[in-house]
């Protein structure tokens, strides 16, 4: 497919056609390919343990992303910039371990490419050898063309991440919308092409104008992955405990919520302390004689 080939209407992608009919073994970058040619829509969520990593496999979600969002989610900081790569290789293996179909992405943190390609190529080889993931993901576009192109051709599968660089918050002064203005707008454009042309097998499209995503979907042969990006990329992604609710506050705006966690996990604790009070547990059934 090209520029000026028709885009097939999209469809939503079912796991036995994403798997190739085939469910007893990973999902590759080569069925998202397929997918891309055939118009249809993939998910991607983000699990950063074996748990939640087992539930959404077994809930058919063909690509997991470890992302570096851990940080924000599980660790603590306020950005994604002080996770390590250590920290990135224990959560990738421990995804990796929780799950059977799923292709495993796991990101690049901060400061683990942007030296050169060289450290680029070291720490990726980390995340395929010791945790055992299937790609990995960085950020930039051209400027991280030549790291892309290097991972590629050491045959080390690349997803690339362009728009809204979470690792660039403090360059971009918080999380605004990318690629507003003709000249940004070409440069993502610029950006997209520059990754696939590098050899990367997606593209996550980020807080960029749905417009715009659009424009980069039909250009691009490769997937591109929408996060505020709109409908019409070839596939969406969510952090986890944004989309079920388990995050405290506000939310992006692109966040659409499926359940309420938050609330359900706080009912279930506050119960537990109750019954513990109470002496309404333990039991006799659970407890032995």
């Amino acid at each position: 497919m090209n520029a000026s080939s028709p885009t097939p209407a999209p469809t939503q992608a079912s796991t036995a056609t994403l798997y190739g009919g085939v469910t007893n073994r990973r999902v590759t970058v080569r069925d998202l390919a397929a997918a891309k040619q055939r118009g249809e829509r993939w998910s991607m969520l983000t699990a950063y343990d074996a748990l939640t990593g087992g539930v959404f496999d077994e809930a058919g979600i063909p690509v997991l992303l470890v992302g570096d969002s851990a940080g924000n989610c599980h660790l603590g900081y306020e950005t994604t910039v002080p996770v390590t790569m250590d920290q990135m290789v224990m959560l990738s293996a421990a995804v990796v371990r929780g799950t059977k179909r799923a292709l495993i992405v796991a990101d690049m943190p901060f400061g683990s490419y942007q030296e050169s390609p060289a450290q680029a190529m070291r720490n990726a080889v980390r995340l395929m050898q010791e945790a055992g993931v299937g790609a990995i993901k960085l950020e930039g576009g051209e400027r991280s063309a030549r790291s892309i192109e290097l991972l590629v051709e050491a045959g080390i599968p690349v997803m690339a991440h362009i728009g809204l660089t979470p690792q660039s918050v403090h360059a971009f002064g918080g999380y605004p919308v990318q690629g507003r203005g003709d000249e940004a707008a070409h440069q993502l454009l610029r950006d997209a092409k520059a990754v696939q042309q590098a050899g990367a097998f997606a593209v996550v499209l980020e807080a960029v104008p749905a417009e715009l995503a659009a424009q980069a979907t039909e250009q691009l042969t490769i997937p591109t992955v929408g996060i505020g990006a709109g409908v019409d990329t070839d596939a969406q992604v969510l952090v986890w405990t944004d989309m079920a609710g388990m995050t405290a506050g506000r939310v992006p705006k692109f966040v659409k919520q499926y359940a309420d966690l938050r609330a359900v996990l706080g009912g279930a604790a506050r119960e537990f302390a109750a019954d513990v009070s109470s002496g309404a547990f333990p039991a006799p059934e659970h407890s032995f004689s």
